[in-house]
C-alpha cells in the first residue's frame, strides 16, 4: 500500500505560480512511478504530468507543457509539480498518483491516489 498526501493547492492570478507538493509513505519510494493529474468541473480526469522512479524521465501534457515542472526527491519521498504562467483553464483539483515501477500517463494504470488539492486560477 502506498499513502499518498497533497499540498500546495490554493487562490491565484493568471500568470501567476504555485508549487504543488505530494508526500508519499508505506512503500520504498524509488520504487514507485508518481504521476500528477486534474479534474475540473464537469470534466474528466486529465494527465498533467509524470515522472519515473529515478526522476530521469519526465512527460507532460500537451496543454501545460513549457509550463509546468515535475520533479522528485527520493531522499524526501516527495514529489512536486511547479506550475507557472497558470492560466484560468488549469483551475482543477489536482491529486497525484502512484504505480509500482514504471511510469504511465493512464489514470487507470495508477492504483494509488491522493486526496487531492484544490488549484483556482482567477483573472
Amino acid at each position: 500500500q502506498v499513502q499518498l498526501g497533497e499540498s500546495g493547492g490554493g487562490l491565484v492570478q493568471a500568470g501567476g505560480s504555485l508549487r504543488l507538493s505530494c508526500a508519499a509513505s508505506g512503500r520504498a519510494f524509488n520504487t514507485i512511478a508518481m504521476g500528477w493529474f486534474r479534474q475540473a468541473p464537469g470534466k474528466e480526469r486529465e494527465f498533467v504530468a509524470a515522472v519515473s522512479r529515478s526522476g530521469g524521465d519526465t512527460y507532460y501534457a500537451d496543454s501545460v507543457k513549457g509550463r509546468f515542472t515535475i520533479s522528485r526527491d527520493n531522499a524526501k519521498n516527495a514529489v512536486y509539480l511547479q506550475m507557472n504562467s497558470l492560466k484560468r483553464e488549469d483551475t482543477a483539483v489536482y491529486y497525484c498518483a502512484a504505480k509500482i515501477l514504471v511510469v504511465s500517463t493512464t489514470a487507470e494504470q495508477y492504483p494509488y491516489w491522493g486526496q487531492g488539492t484544490q488549484v483556482t486560477v482567477s483573472e
